[in-house]
């Protein structure tokens, strides 16, 4: 059971590299995405008996490449135009995945992902489209993943990728790399994909794993490729450091059982302070340029966090005013519930109550906002609409350890009342 779980989640890991060069060699994103499905079909059969290979993304690149080679000779096509002397040429032998993924990385295929990202903003596309299809396309998000990142219900979000990948149909028969002027119109939209990709990594929206460290590094990855080339933008940079300050964090969440551990409860002797130095001098440098926006905005206040020895010394009043310039930039109610954690801490749960009620109605599919209502609710001492918030965040808890974590206090909650 736990072989095949670990398969799971490498296969889930590799899919943006391995999608994103089977766009590359095919030009059709539908056949990249039925050949990669195709390749973890045989890779689930084939690394339950005989074990992982060696390079299980050169392998899954490989097995999804000549699947859809396989598929165009049987349609009675050429094979595609433009695919790499490198894989032309290539024989696929297990034993030489490692000598495999070296020839890709010299192929500049360590690339495709972010520049795939680039291809899916289209601007034909709304920005809205643009997101949904690239985390459809290249993360692989179920719907209901991509519904829960955006507030919205499964079935809009099935519409609208749905209608973005019918306008994409055309373009992606000419999928090229954008011009430099393209790249940095399409620059907001992809840096918001990454950070996505980031969050679910963080904390996941379904599956056995709460943490997906492969899918933080690899958005990290990107987001380090994105400064590369776009030196200067500040918003760039303040991607990065968010993502490192955040990222910090990681072996101080989960416990040794993999059970979660509340923020104010973590040890913070187990955060990564050379994350979080790196985090802090792209936050300086970032906000030196005299334009915050939404990515430096969220990342200072990750750095105002990462500043504090404890919970106790947070400042949590700093992070209020953060959150107000960041409702600013870019309102949303998430945002407002955001703050409202940090109103909870200054001025009280009555008043963090009270800035959430009218946020109720447009969160209502949005979980966090009826654990965090809980949890104002525990503080007040109302503890009966406490337990009925927290069931009501259990049911829809995306995964095991957050489903633990929250029925682990509705049970102390519950002792109270009785």
């Amino acid at each position: 059971m736990e072989g095949r779980v670990l398969n799971q989640a490498v296969i889930a890991a590799s899919r943006p590299r391995a999608v994103a060069v089977l766009v590359r060699t095919f030009r059709d994103i539908d056949l990249a995405e039925d050949m990669f499905q195709e390749a973890c079909v045989r890779a689930v059969e084939k690394w339950g008996v005989e074990g992982r290979p060696r390079d299980p993304l050169a392998w899954l690149i490989r097995v999804g490449r000549n699947a859809g080679l396989d598929q165009m000779r049987r349609r009675k096509h050429m094979a595609p135009v433009g695919v790499d002397q490198v894989l032309e040429t290539m024989t696929f032998d297990d034993d030489r995945e490692a000598e495999i993924a070296a020839a890709i990385d010299q192929a500049e295929y360590k690339d495709d992902v972010l520049r795939l990202m680039f291809m899916c903003c289209q601007p034909e596309l709304s920005s809205a489209d643009q997101l949904a299809l690239a985390l459809k396309v290249v993360v692989g998000f179920s719907v209901a993943e991509i519904a829960r990142a955006f507030v919205v219900s499964p079935g809009a979000m099935e519409q609208r990728i749905t209608r973005a990948k019918k306008r994409a149909g055309a373009v992606a028969t000419h999928l090229d790399l954008p011009t430099p002027a393209e790249r940095a119109a399409r620059l907001s939209a992809v840096s918001t994909m990454v950070y996505l990709l980031f969050n679910e990594g963080y904390s996941a929206g379904g599956g056995n794993e709460h943490i997906r460290l492969a899918l933080c590094e690899e958005a990290i990855r990107l987001s380090r490729l994105l400064l590369d080339l776009f030196p200067g933008q500040g918003e760039v940079a303040g991607l990065l450091a968010l993502c490192l300050l955040q990222h910090s964090r990681h072996r101080a969440r989960l416990d040794d059982e993999g059970g979660l551990i509340a923020f104010d409860q973590q040890d913070r002797r187990l955060w990564d302070r050379d994350l979080i130095s790196e985090g802090l001098v792209l936050v300086e440098k970032a906000l030196r340029k005299g334009r915050p926006g939404a990515l430096q905005i969220q990342a200072t206040i990750a750095a105002v966090h990462s500043a504090a020895e404890t919970a106790a010394a947070t400042d949590w009043a700093e992070i209020d005013r953060l959150y107000q310039a960041l409702e600013i930039t870019r309102p949303s109610p998430v945002v407002t519930l955001n703050r409202a954690v940090a109103v909870s801490k200054v001025a009280g749960p009555e008043a963090a109550l009270e800035m959430i009620a009218p946020l109720e109605e447009a969160l209502k599919q949005y979980q966090p906002i009826h654990s965090t209502r809980g949890a104002f609710l525990e503080d007040y001492g109302d503890h009966a609409a406490a337990a009925a918030a927290f069931s009501r965040a259990i049911e829809m808890a995306p995964t095991a350890a957050e489903k633990a974590y929250l029925s682990n206090r509705l049970t102390v909650l519950q002792k109270k009342i009785a």
